[in-house]
């Protein structure tokens, strides 16, 4: 009797591709979509993220044992691999460090005007990150039509809430006194 594939050849389980960037081994391409907020993050006893807009003046007594608060920036970006909008939470200083110089660099500026590169080698307490920017270039059409389809509140990360709750297309930052809306 002859054996049939049952599933077609070269197939793989697609992997789910939430609303969160992921860095994974290797090079994590993606373009920024707005602006970030700033704030503080621990991880409680429920295993649940808490987002600060200050930092905390004493340690908070829900803080997971082992943890410690750290700073974060968190953003819209266009993932290239999964082809969609997600929100990347940055909190490791070296990535920061190394945006912070693109983004005060005159020859490169904001980084909604480049694609960036993030590789990560190694892994647990030996993990390393270079970024790496391409050279500038226009939006993908395919970025702007997935941001006009949405509607990004950034600060209900604050409140532990769902940044992609709306639908209207515009990112806002309740924090500041004007709206803005990028990229669009």
């Amino acid at each position: 009797m002859q054996k049939e594939n049952w599933l077609p050849h070269g197939y793989e389980v697609p992997k789910s591709a939430g609303n969160y960037f992921k860095f994974e081994k290797g090079a994590n391409k993606f373009r920024v979509m707005g602006a970030p907020i700033l704030g503080f993050q621990y991880w409680n006893v429920q295993g649940k993220p808490v987002r600060l807009k200050e930092q905390p003046t004493e340690t908070p007594t829900d803080l997971r044992d082992g943890d410690k608060v750290k700073h974060f920036w968190a953003f819209p970006v266009w993932n290239y691999k999964v082809n969609r909008i997600q929100i990347l939470e940055i909190t490791q200083v070296s990535i920061q460090n190394q945006m912070t110089e693109l983004v005060t660099n005159d020859d490169w500026g904001p980084p909604q005007d480049y694609d960036i590169t993030i590789t990560k080698k190694g892994e647990k307490l030996d993990t390393e990150y270079t970024v790496t920017p391409s050279p500038h270039k226009d939006v993908p059409q395919e970025a702007k039509n997935a941001l006009r389809s949405l509607r990004i509140d950034m600060n209900a990360l604050f409140d532990g809430g769902d940044p992609f709750g709306g639908a209207e297309s515009e990112i806002t930052r309740e924090d500041t006194a004007v709206q803005l809306v990028y990229v669009v």
